[in-house]
């Protein structure tokens, strides 16, 4: 079944009898710099679409100077939650014997655990990860795509970062990023940094429904074609300051998925924010680069811009289970292109 965030986008549910689209995602890697996988995962995800043979956790790296370690093992034990649950939108998820459907669901997903278990971490261990999976693509995935997804980010990049990134890039591999969650005081990076696809989050108006209803985070339907009008943007995505690089806003409001809150009990939990935004766009990146291998981080960039539906300067009134209203508005420095969907960035793949 198909999630309401994932309707928003137009990710066919082939599991319901629909015709099977073109694109699933096959064939092309996804590496998620996280906080790892949960040691339940093989409950919530099919075991060949986690890319256990190189899955890697790093640490060290305090202060910045200190030196970094790989930790054998240790990127499926996370006690956090959170990078099982930016997977689970990548490649849905097993529900209580459900199938939960993904944004690219035959995708292979690389875990680089780079972040402890209060979901922080240095610059110095993210750019290990970064590096890790640009020799990756430079090595033994040099025949295949490859996209990483970098929900995380700090107040500023430092040069170890950035030369990573570049690093990653000039190999072919396609990084994309939450845009953060600070509202106006402004992005964080590396999503602000140009050569990243950053993400900001959105909201269905329809996404909550009376109280009393159990399936509503899956049996709403959001109409097609999608109008501007039926989104809005959150109130806590974080805005472009001048010199910032915002470029498109994805479903990042009430999105449900595995986490885990007792550890050996599997549980599932709606998260905000553009951590859960940036995954959407990373999995239509695989899409794209299903369809055409060789697209180029400048070019896959560009059709997703250029694809956007633009939500300009606006306000909406949301409804709540409750019955009242919230409020939310927003101007320019808050879009970037505006709303990223599956069939429109496909179109625009050669």
């Amino acid at each position: 079944m198909n999630a309401w965030n994932l309707d928003a986008i137009n990710v066919t549910d082939f599991e319901k009898g629909r015709p099977i689209r073109l694109q699933t995602g096959a064939g092309v890697y996804v590496a998620v710099l996280d906080t790892g996988l949960l040691n339940s995962w093989r409950q919530y995800f099919p075991a060949e679409r986690i890319a256990t043979q190189y899955a890697k956790s790093f640490g060290g790296g305090g202060g910045e100077n200190g030196n970094i370690v790989e930790l054998p093992d240790k990127w499926e034990r996370d006690q956090n939650s959170h990078g099982t649950h930016v997977t689970s939108t990548i490649l849905g998820y097993n529900f209580r014997g459900t199938l939960v459907n993904g944004v690219a669901p035959l995708a292979t997903v690389i875990p680089v655990k780079v972040l402890n278990q209060n979901g922080s971490g240095w610059s110095s261990v993210i750019a290990r990860g970064i590096t890790y999976v640009a020799d990756l693509k430079a090595g033994s995935l040099a025949g295949s795509p490859v996209v990483i997804n970098m929900s995380l980010g700090g107040p500023g990049l430092d040069a170890v970062e950035k030369a990573a990134i570049d690093y990653a890039i000039d190999r072919g591999v396609i990084i994309v990023a939450s845009a953060g969650n600070a509202g106006t005081a402004g992005m964080g990076y590396p999503g602000a940094y140009a050569p990243v696809i950053s993400v900001a989050a959105s909201g269905w108006v329809g996404e909550l429904s009376p109280a009393g209803s159990r399936t509503w985070w899956w049996d709403q339907n959001v109409p097609d074609p999608a109008s501007a009008a039926a989104f809005y943007i959150t109130d806590f995505s974080s805005r472009a300051l001048p010199g910032q690089d915002l470029d498109v806003a994805a479903p990042g409001s009430w999105i449900v998925g595995p986490y885990q809150t007792n550890s050996g009990q599997l549980s599932y939990h709606f998260l905000g924010g553009t951590s859960m935004a940036s995954p959407h766009v990373a999995g239509i990146v695989a899409l794209m680069l299903d369809k055409n291998p060789s697209l180029t981080a400048a070019e896959a960039e560009g059709y997703l811009t250029s694809s956007a539906i633009p939500l300009p300067p606006d306000c909406r009134d949301v409804k709540n289970p409750d019955g009242t209203t919230t409020h939310y508005c927003w101007f320019a420095d808050a879009t970037g292109a505006g709303l990223v969907t599956a069939n429109a960035a496909l179109a625009l793949t050669p």
